[in-house]
């Protein structure tokens, strides 16, 4: 799986959940709210004044693991 600022946080942790600790380590801890599931990366970014892009990057470094 490849992550985009797209992706949708609900899809993303559905399809592995152990990335939820990356959302954790930079503040969204709201991840089980239904709206925060239905968001894109780059949305909840935008939110919570992050990097979508390093979130991004960090999630698919992991990913390629």
């Amino acid at each position: 799986m490849t992550v985009t600022k797209e992706t949708v946080i609900g899809d993303l942790l559905d399809a592995n959940a152990d990335t939820a600790q990356f959302f954790f380590a930079i503040g969204m801890h709201c991840l089980g709210c239904p709206a925060a599931r239905g968001e894109t990366i780059e949305e909840a970014c935008a939110v919570h004044g992050t990097d979508a892009d390093a979130l991004v990057k960090t999630i698919n470094e992991f990913l390629a693991k």
